[in-house]
């Protein structure tokens, strides 16, 4: 398989590739998808990443790059956004396939972002059963929406570089600035919170009861601390 060549990667990289094939080599391939809004999905992908050795597809930063790349999908991509219309399901699921096929991804891949309507979900699974896998876990970090609202009220993000502060919980050094940036926060309104979660039990709840069907949802106690869910999802990824 042209994807484990060692040949494109540079010299001083070569002994870290290396080691990190042979800690992978001994890891279960994991498909898994993270549900939940504002609920910590941010704070335990990429420790999930490190420890199964997976790939993390967003969409939104899989959409930008297949746009800047210029790949077929991402004309397509570019085009439909020009018109300020949406990218279609079909042409987000294609720009997954492509990503799966990455060397990083062989271990399998974590999404986060997507799918967020029952299409989406239906078509993901028609794409991974012809590669012959599927997918295996879904995470749902589940979170009274009072208790979100709480934590994500008084929420400052720094968009370009995900970076998020919390007014009460995480301030920056100059209210409504980005510490290394210096570039300005945007600031979560309860008026946009209440609209996300309520796009979210419309829209991304019937989900979560598709892949239940299924029998491989594992619901987490988001609401807990961090270091704890952690742990739940440790025991839920080792099962």
């Amino acid at each position: 398989m042209a994807s484990s060549s060692l040949d494109d990667v540079p010299s001083v990289d070569l002994m870290s590739e290396l080691l990190r094939r042979m800690k992978c080599s001994t890891k279960l391939d994991k498909r898994l998808i993270l549900i939940g809004p504002g609920s910590g999905k941010g704070t335990q992908s990429p420790l999930i990443k490190d420890e199964y050795c997976l790939c993390h597809l967003a969409t939104g930063d899989m959409l930008r790059a297949a746009v800047t790349a210029k790949t077929p999908l991402g004309i397509k991509a570019k085009e439909a956004m020009d018109k300020g219309e949406l990218v279609s399901d079909d042409l987000v699921v294609g720009i997954i396939d492509e990503a799966m096929k990455k060397p990083s991804c062989q271990k399998g891949f974590i999404l986060d972002g997507f799918p967020r309507t029952v299409t989406q979900a239906q078509k993901l699974d028609e794409m991974v059963e012809k590669q012959g896998v599927k997918v295996d876990k879904v995470l749902n970090f589940a979170i009274d929406d009072s208790i979100l609202e709480e934590r994500i009220t008084g929420r400052w993000i720094h968009p370009s570089s995900g970076r998020t502060y919390h007014t009460k919980f995480a301030p920056p050094k100059a209210s409504g600035v980005d510490d290394v940036r210096l570039h300005d926060l945007f600031y979560d309104t309860a008026a946009v919170i209440k609209s996300r979660l309520e796009a979210f039990h419309k829209q991304t709840e019937p989900v979560i009861d598709y892949y239940a069907k299924k029998g491989n949802v594992a619901n987490l106690p988001a609401e807990k601390p961090p270091k704890e869910v952690t742990t739940e999802v440790q025991k839920v990824l080792s099962s």
